[in-house]
């Protein structure tokens, strides 16, 4: 039996209800006391007719207002509202007095641990838990909130403790435990990923330099029109990343953004993954511009993309239709088109590698995403974030960058971009070593000169090889760009013939078209 009894307060008022409830020979089981002007009472259950004589005293007593039964009482609701909470919550966590001892735990850690809860209750957590003292944690002078890597067994588990403080009289703190919860790395990558999944549009990109802070303006006013878009940009710079937050930030967000890999996809394969396949009056197969409707469809590496299929892309956004492999059905398709390339398209159309209306078609809107070491601003940033998800990944505590790391960081010349540094602090982290902070030697990086490209510390060449190694490597990349190679030879300043013979040596020569 459960009583709310509405009242003022006013000293003396419970002690009056417990003498009426004595005089019946009623044993009271629990009290519990509201701010909000509210007592509640917990007694065995009475027949109606002593209930019917009980509840008229009590609403006599001086500063009652009412009185009524209740099916539960708040101290009640809590409890079981939290035993609920413990019991599907599937970390395991446990509640500890201040001398480490196991006070209250939950079904998951029950099942971690392999034991009955009579059989840890009243022992100490490092009985179990290993790599944390927590008695010497919890006897420290001002006990904090803790976050590290511990053991059961042969299991990992990331480990955050939570201290217990009560209030006093004086209004000050007394230490009463701990929370801690164990949670397994699977669990940890699980939570972060769910939370990078909510992060949507350009809010996922990280922006510090004014490099970077400038494409952000420039592709959040491109995203919401709905012209091909064309982003350039070497390898590993995030144009994918930069093509989904612009189709997340566009009015085609509820519907599929589909990324496809041109250079992945064989030339033979090319027409029907895009277009779609009929056989004997039946689609066989849908392409992916039927699967994208209404969305976007993100065609990374276009210059790898096939000449046929250029054609058929080609006329598909001049009417926005096209026609399935073996079919003879115009179809109609609603998508947006975005393409990305680390090539130069314009000097590919004069060699006739890639089509020069559709080089016009698609570079309606364009914007470039710099390389790594043209915005270093956002090295460490960049680095800090990512040591920061992979150490909570891989439930590793997060570590500090040593200043050489740093200084390495910032003078290396980044060839493989963003994505290089992403694999670096992976690697780093999941080959942790126990170290505190992050070295220059966890970061395993290979030896690269702006301008020459990777080169091993053991060369044994002269230096004779060595130039004219990067010679050669120059004249490819500028021969092409230039008319002929009498402007070439200005632009080095040197003779004529001097070019045509290094050209002659190194066997550089331009493709047919130009």
């Amino acid at each position: 039996m459960r009583l709310e009894v509405s009242c003022i307060d006013r000293v003396g008022l419970a002690k009056d209800i417990l003498v009426i409830l004595e005089g019946y020979g009623i044993n009271l089981l629990a009290i519990d006391a509201s701010n909000q002007g509210f007592l509640y009472l917990q007694f065995a259950e009475v027949n109606f007719d002593l209930l019917s004589e009980l509840l008229p005293l009590i609403r006599k007593v001086e500063g009652v207002n009412d009185v009524r039964t209740v099916s539960f009482m708040p101290s009640e609701q809590e409890h079981y509202a939290l035993k609920t909470l413990l019991k599907t919550l599937p970390d395991s966590v446990f509640s500890i007095d201040v001398k480490g001892r196991i006070r209250i735990i939950n079904e998951s850690a029950i099942m971690t641990l392999g034991m009955g809860e009579h059989e840890v209750v009243d022992e100490p957590l490092n009985h179990w838990v290993q790599g944390f003292n927590f008695s010497r944690w919890l006897s420290e002078s001002l006990v904090l909130a803790q976050a590290t890597r511990v053991s059961i067994g042969q299991s990992e588990y990331l480990a955050e403790m939570l201290p217990i403080y009560l209030p006093d009289e004086n209004d000050k703190s007394i230490l009463a435990g701990a929370v801690v919860s164990l949670k397994s790395p699977a669990r940890v990558g699980k939570q972060f990923n769910a939370l990078q999944n909510q992060t949507t549009g350009f809010e996922s990109v990280l922006a510090v330099s004014d490099k970077m802070k400038e494409v952000l303006v420039q592709a959040r006013r491109m995203a919401q029109l709905d012209a091909p878009l064309l982003i350039t940009g070497e390898t590993g710079t995030g144009k994918e990343l930069m093509a989904r937050a612009c189709h997340d930030a566009s009015m085609r967000r509820e519907h599929p953004f589909i990324a496809i890999n041109c250079a992945a996809m064989p030339d033979s394969a090319a027409e029907e993954e895009l277009f779609g396949y009929v056989s004997g009056g039946e689609v066989v197969k849908r392409g992916f511009f039927e699967e994208a409707k209404g969305g976007t469809v993100f065609l990374d590496e276009i210059a790898e993309m096939s000449k046929a299929a250029q054609v058929k892309l080609l006329r598909l956004l001049q009417d926005g239709t096209f026609r399935r492999i073996g079919g003879d059905v115009e179809v109609r398709s609603d998508v947006r088109i975005i393409c990305s390339t680390q090539k130069n398209l314009a000097e590919l159309c004069q060699t006739g590698e890639f089509r020069e209306d559709l080089y016009y078609r698609i570079h309606v809107l364009s914007f470039h995403m710099p390389s790594l070491r043209d915005r270093k601003v956002d090295v460490l940033p960049l680095t800090e974030m990512f040591l920061e998800h992979y150490s909570q990944q891989l439930s590793i505590p997060i570590r500090r960058i040593s200043a050489p790391c740093r200084e390495h960081l910032l003078g290396y010349a980044w060839p493989g971009n963003v994505r290089q540094l992403k694999n670096a602090i992976f690697r780093a982290v999941s080959m942790w070593d126990g170290s505190a902070e992050l070295t220059v030697d966890q970061l395993k990086l290979p030896s690269y000169a702006e301008g020459f490209g990777y080169f091993d510390h053991q060369f044994e060449g002269s230096l004779d090889q060595a130039m004219k190694q990067f010679e050669a490597s120059l004249l490819r990349r500028l021969y092409p760009a230039y008319p002929s190679t009498r402007q070439l030879a200005k632009k080095l300043g040197v003779s004529h013939t001097a070019i045509a013979n290094k050209l002659r040596d190194y066997k550089i020569s331009k493709q047919k078209g130009m």
